[in-house]
């Protein structure tokens, strides 16, 4: 146990010198950011920091320590980075993000576009989130609803990203990296699916059930109950409720909302049908203006990576270092480059906050195809 103490003593010992070194090697660094401000130099410099890496590797006496060393120099020269962004940020010298800060946006004095046709929960986000009397109205597809606000001619789109039973809706996500339109609000929607058919439709008359594929999945417990029904994909749940009614089959059946049933006059057979009874779907309101609410608080951003250990690693520690609090990440495949990915992180900020600014400099610096989704 003694020699134990005395062992722990020379590593006290030596983590003091570590400490007090890596002290003077910050103020050191502090001094390089302040030539790099007078001097209009770049923060990072991957050359130099891969030289660096390099030579200081070869000097550790075996590979383990070479690792080892690489590693905690990574992680050192990544804090003397995240120095130098704080730095440029206090000395206005780092640039406006190029987002305009807004009171509130205007819900009334606007159109708005939504994804399928009068009852769909799209169609009943959107009312909620901008009020009954707004201008409204629909286009076949998600691409044709980004491709209105991106025309001019409609100022807002309503998209579902996210339901808490099926997952995300990863098509939203592509189109929001290609399309150079922007988040400013969202809205959640409880969800609870009915069965909708013809007036005087019996449970034992169904033999086909259509609506859209994510509400399939979210009554999947009660469907596969059912001896004998078919199920038949359509574009969205209210597509499929105005063919249950245009066919006046009964035979036919349709999984949508109270209100798709009210527009169609169709019965609602039975519901809830969905199995998670907190089943709710977020819906994001987009626009081609790059602007944000004065209160928002939420950040979401994109980007791509090398294809190599620790990218997204170093990536993300500029939320942490910035006591971001990261509340969402998904990928989705690059077209044409297998097993490499675009990343989608939301985290909780305002981007008139200093710590949000720090992060998306950092972050903005280090990546590949950085966008700033939206702040809301």
């Amino acid at each position: 146990m003694t020699d134990l103490l005395k062992l722990r003593d020379q590593i006290d010992g030596i983590d003091r010198e570590i400490v007090r070194l890596f002290e003077e090697r910050m103020e050191i660094c502090r001094q390089v950011a302040e030539y790099k401000i007078a001097n209009g130099r770049k923060v990072l410099d991957r050359g130099r920091e891969l030289e660096k890496l390099e030579t200081l590797g070869s000097l550790a006496h075996n590979e383990f320590n070479r690792h080892g060393v690489q590693e905690l120099f990574q992680q050192i020269m990544s804090m003397s980075r995240k120095l130098q962004y704080q730095l440029l940020e206090q000395e206005g010298v780092s640039g406006s993000l190029p987002f305009t800060q807004v009171e509130k946006i205007d819900r009334r004095h606007c159109r708005v576009v939504y994804q399928g046709v009068e009852g769909a929960y799209q169609h009943e986000a959107a009312l909620q989130y901008f009020g009954e009397d707004v201008n409204i109205f629909h286009m076949d597809s998600w691409r044709g609803c980004m491709e209105a606000i991106k025309e001019g001619m409609a100022d807002y789109a309503v998209l579902p990203i996210e339901n808490s039973s099926a997952g995300e809706v990863n098509d939203i996500y592509d189109l929001l990296e290609e399309y150079e339109n922007y988040i400013v609000g969202e809205q959640i929607l409880k969800i609870d699916h009915a069965l909708l058919g013809i007036p005087g439709t019996k449970l034992s008359d169904i033999r086909t059930v259509y609506s859209h594929p994510q509400a399939l999945m979210q009554c999947s417990v009660y469907l596969e109950q059912q001896q004998g029904w078919k199920q038949a994909p359509v574009a969205n749940t209210a597509m499929a409720a105005r063919k249950v009614a245009e066919d006046q089959d009964r035979t036919q059946a349709a999984i949508g909302s109270v209100a798709a049933a009210k527009h169609h006059g169709l019965a609602v057979l039975k519901m809830p049908l969905n199995h998670n009874r907190l089943n709710s779907t977020r819906f994001i309101i987009v626009t081609n203006r790059r602007m944000y609410e004065k209160d928002a608080k939420k950040v979401s951003i994109c980007f791509e990576l090398p294809h190599k250990s620790g990218s997204l690693y170093n990536i993300l520690s500029h939320i942490i270092y910035n006591d971001l609090n990261m509340c969402k990440i998904e990928s989705r495949p690059i077209p044409e480059h297998n097993w490499e990915y675009h990343f989608f992180v939301d985290f909780d900020g305002n981007l008139n906050d200093s710590a949000v600014k720090n992060a998306v400099r950092g972050i903005m610096e280090e990546a590949v195809n950085f966008k700033i989704l939206g702040n809301y």
